[in-house]
């Protein structure tokens, strides 16, 4: 049976194995007392599991004396900016993000909209330990109440940010091709493209639950969205994962230029409107350093995990950063990835650039990264981790976030997932043929280390 995954981006398992409806009282209790009954905002993916789990922290929050706004299936970022225009205490969305349709779980989110920082999580996942929730009595119960705009005030939100000329997107007509994997993405991206003139073809629009293919945003599960680009004969294609924080994209050509790339893409959009500091993780490619280094703006790298980034953003003042999983924090907007405004800023940077995206990707400075996971179910990932870096103590080695050993022109980040029993290799080189070489070295000492 998968293991509970308890970490900073929050609590996820298997619904009905490790994520069981006590699991999700436990948990939904904790947070909601830690939060001293204030009022917190409940939003879920679409997974056929999120009636249950939100039924379950919805009266759990209820009981704790907290006032629930739900504000349906909506994607996380979504959740956080509901934080924000209600000014509520905090927020939970309910999802697995990139997981298969069996996952669910819980993302905890703080006042200010951000993730809770590893320190306040920390403090809650104590008391989910302690098990022993202060209850209201019957005349101090919370309430819930329910929210139906909260998709298109998150719409409207992006559509007044200063970098976008809405009049000029819908003049250039562009044709766009969705893939929503049967996630909540379907319920906001229409109505963001709409206003903004694209003539939209969708596939797997319909938020079931039911993913129509493997959910991570990958070019290995783009194939149809690649297809359908081609075949209609449109302008770019855009993935986003089931809580609509990533976002990756299809060229003109058919090819998925990789998550990476929309990242680095809205680095080099935003630094061209406004000089600043630029925030990104261990394991994003260099395409996004170059490209502060060329504007001469401050760059940065912090641990993986949303927060991490969230939180040097926000002590830095930067200006743009996320990570390079298809994660575009835009602190105009809120410091949270948001697929919505990578797509928005996408149309934009297009419009202005004036040639195709297979063109625009190719002004972009050019590295090949490849990313791969060793299950290690049952075994300490720390100890792997240790003896490779004891062979490789006399290279250039980073122990920030795992183990990233940095050469001249490429570099290989091991590391263990905070949200499923693996260790993730990502490898980037100048070509593909060296990318997949020094990923596979990799590889090889992790399986050799684990015997």
């Amino acid at each position: 049976m998968a293991s509970l995954m308890v970490s900073i981006s929050g609590v996820r398992g298997i619904v009905a194995e490790s994520l069981t409806p006590e699991i999700i009282q436990k948990y939904a209790l904790a947070y909601g007392q830690y939060k001293n009954s204030g009022k917190i905002i409940v939003g879920s993916d679409s997974r056929t599991s999120g009636s249950l789990v939100k039924n379950i922290v919805n009266g759990c929050l209820e009981a704790v004396g907290c006032k629930v706004l739900d504000v349906g299936i909506v994607s996380t970022p979504t959740v956080q900016m509901e934080i924000l225009r209600h000014a509520a205490d905090g927020g939970i969305a309910i999802t697995a993000s990139h997981n298969p349709a069996e996952w669910n779980g819980l993302k905890f989110m703080d006042d200010n909209s951000r993730f809770l920082s590893p320190e306040k999580a920390a403090e809650v996942y104590q008391l989910a330990e302690q098990n022993q929730p202060v209850l209201a009595g019957w005349d101090r119960l919370g309430s819930v109440s329910v929210e139906k705009e909260s998709n298109h005030a998150h719409i409207s939100s992006i559509l007044a940010l200063k970098y976008l000329d809405v009049n000029g997107i819908r003049k250039r007509e562009f044709k766009v091709v969705l893939d929503c994997v049967n996630g909540a993405g379907g319920l906001i991206l229409p109505g963001l493209l709409e206003p903004l003139g694209c003539k939209i073809k969708i596939i797997h629009g319909e938020p079931t639950g039911r993913f129509s293919h493997i959910p991570e945003p990958l070019p290995e599960n783009l194939q149809e969205l690649s297809a359908a680009v081609v075949e209609t004969k449109s302008d770019v294609g855009f993935a986003v994962d089931p809580d609509v924080d990533r976002c990756a994209i299809i060229d003109n050509t058919g090819r998925a230029i990789g998550e990476e790339y929309t990242l680095a893409a809205a680095v080099k959009f935003i630094l061209s409107k406004q000089l600043g500091p630029v925030v990104v993780n261990m394991s994003t490619s260099r395409a996004s350093e170059d490209i502060a280094r060329y504007y001469n703006c401050p760059f940065t790298r912090t641990k993986v995990g949303e927060i991490n980034v969230a939180e040097e953003m926000a002590a830095c003042g930067a200006v743009i950063g996320g990570e390079g999983n298809g994660g575009v924090i835009l602190p105009d907007l809120h410091l949270g990835r948001d697929a919505p405004v990578a797509i928005a800023l996408t149309l934009q940077h297009l419009l202005e650039f004036g040639g195709s995206m297979s063109d625009l990707f190719l002004s972009l400075p050019q590295y090949h990264i490849v990313k791969h996971k060793v299950d290690i179910e049952g075994l300490d990932p720390d100890k792997i981790l240790e003896k490779i870096a004891e062979k490789h103590k006399d290279n250039k080695i980073n122990l920030l976030d795992g183990l990233k050993i940095d050469d001249e022109n490429r570099w290989v980040h091991l590391r263990k997932s905070n949200t499923e029993p693996i260790i993730r290799v990502m490898a980037e080189a100048p070509t593909a043929d060296q990318a997949d070489r020094l990923a596979e070295t990799y590889l090889t000492q992790i399986r050799d280390a684990a015997k």
